[in-house]
C-alpha cells in the first residue's frame, strides 16, 4: 500500500488486525532460503551520524551533484529494528554503486524515529514494523513533514523460548496475552497446569519499537497494556540472547532475527485456532500464520525531491521484490506492488 498521508487523519485500522492479508497482497515470491545474517544491531558503514537530516528543504542534500556516477550526497535512515536489516542491506549495496553518497542507517525504533528524528525534519526516511499513527502524522504536519507511505515486505513476528524448553512447541495468541499483558501471568504455571512452577523471564522490545505496537494492539489486546516486567530494547539480538542466556525465557522479535540464529533459540509454533502453525516465510505469505505483518518506510515527500533520496528509493523499492529480502528474513515485495510503489514514487517526486 502506498499513499500520499497528508490528508488521512481520519483513517486508521487500515490494515491493523488485518496482518496475514496485507503480508499475503505480497504472494508470487518464493522463499529463499538462503541465509543472511539479518540479525545486525549496527549501522551501516555509511557512518551511523545523526547529523544531516533533512525533511527535504535543502538539509542533507549539501554538495548534491547529478549525472551518471557523479550522484553524491548523504541520506539519513531511522526507525525499526525489524526493518533496519533491510534498509541497511540496501544502503551497503547503493553505496557500492554510488560512492559520493553516504546513506546512514540508525536502528531507533518505528516510534523512536517518527518521534525524535523523521518527524522533526532530522531525517530523510524512516523504516516502521507497523503503520504510521495519526499522532504521528500530526507531528510531522506541524513541521512541514510529509509522509509517503510504501509496503516494501512482509514479516513472521516470532515468539521464541529457550532450547531446554521443552515443556512448549505452540502457544495461542490467548496464552501469549496472559503472558505479556499488566497484572498477567507470572509463572509459566499460571497458563498451563503442566508447565514448571517457574517465573517467566521476559525479553521484548521498548515502547518505542513499532513491534511492540503491533503485538501490544493485536496479541495483547486493544483494552490491554503490554507488560512492563520485561526486558526492553531496540536490538533484537540481545532479545535473542536473553532467551539462549536463560531457560525460562520468552521473548518476541522479527523473524530475521531467527533466520539469522537458528540455533540459539525455539521459535514456538502459534495456533490462532486453525492448529499449530510455524513462523516461516511461506506461512507468512500465504496468510496461515497467526502474526503475520507488512513492513514499511516513509520518506518526507520533500526530500524525495533530491536526486540522491529519489535514486535510493528507486533503488530501495526495486530490489524489495529480490531474493535478496527472503535471504534476510521476510517476504519480498510483489512486482505488482513494486511498480505501484514506484509509479507513487515518481508521483510524489514530480516526475
Amino acid at each position: 500500500m502506498t499513499r500520499d498521508l497528508t490528508d488521512t487523519l481520519s483513517r486508521r485500522k487500515f490494515i491493523i488486525g488485518t496482518g496475514a492479508s496485507g503480508v499475503a497482497a505480497l504472494a508470487g515470491c518464493t522463499e529463499n532460503t538462503g541465509s543472511e545474517d539479518g540479525g545486525s544491531d549496527g549501522g551501516s558503514d555509511g557512518g551511523g551520524s545523526d547529523d544531516g537530516g533533512s525533511d527535504g528543504s535543502d538539509g542533507n542534500g549539501e554538495g548534491t551533484t547529478t549525472g551518471g556516477d557523479e550522484l553524491s550526497g548523504t541520506i539519513v535512515v531511522k526507525g525499526s529494528s525489524t526493518v533496519f536489516p533491510v534498509s541497511d542491506t540496501f544502503a551497503e549495496m547503493f553505496m557500492e554503486e554510488h560512492p559520493n553518497v553516504n546513506v546512514t542507517v540508525d536502528s531507533t525504533g518505528s516510534g523512536g524515529g517518527f518521534k525524535n528524528h523523521f518527524c522533526p525534519g532530522e531525517a530523510d526516511i524512516n523504516g516502521s514494523s507497523r503503520p504510521i499513527k495519526d499522532s504521528e502524522v500530526e507531528q510531522c504536519q506541524s513541521n512541514d513533514v510529509e509522509p509517503v507511505e510504501f509496503q516494501i515486505a512482509g514479516d513472521a513476528l516470532t515468539m521464541a523460548v529457550n532450547n531446554d524448553a521443552g515443556w512448549v512447541d505452540c502457544v495461542t495468541p490467548d496464552e501469549m496475552s496472559q503472558i505479556w499483558r499488566d497484572g498477567g501471568a507470572e509463572m509459566w504455571s499460571d497458563v498451563r497446569d503442566d508447565w514448571p512452577d517457574e517465573e517467566f523471564a521476559l525479553y521484548g522490545p521498548a515502547e518505542t519499537s513499532g513491534t511492540y505496537d503491533w503485538f501490544n494492539e493485536n496479541i495483547v489486546g486493544e483494552d490491554l497494556q503490554h507488560t512492563a516486567e520485561h526486558q526492553p530494547t531496540e536490538e533484537d539480538d540481545t532479545i535473542v540472547q536473553g532467551i539462549r542466556d536463560n531457560t525460562h525465557a520468552m521473548g518476541y522479535f522479527g523473524y530475521a532475527y531467527f533466520k539469522s540464529n537458528p540455533d540459539l533459540v525455539k521459535a514456538l509454533n502459534v495456533d490462532g485456532g486453525d492448529g499449530c502453525t510455524e513462523p516461516s516465510l511461506e506461512n507468512a505469505k500465504d496468510g496461515s500464520y497467526p502474526m503475520a505483518r507488512p513492513l514499511f518506510i516513509y520518506p518526507a515527500k520533500s526530500a524525495l525531491q533530491r536526486e540522491e533520496v529519489y535514486e535510493f528509493m528507486k533503488f530501495y523499492l526495486e530490489q524489495a521484490e529480490t531474493d535478496v529480502v527472503s535471504e534476510i528474513g521476510y517476504v519480498p515485495s510483489s512486482a505488482d506492488l513494486r511498480d505501484e510503489n514506484l509509479a507513487t514514487l515518481d508521483e510524489m517526486a514530480g516526475r
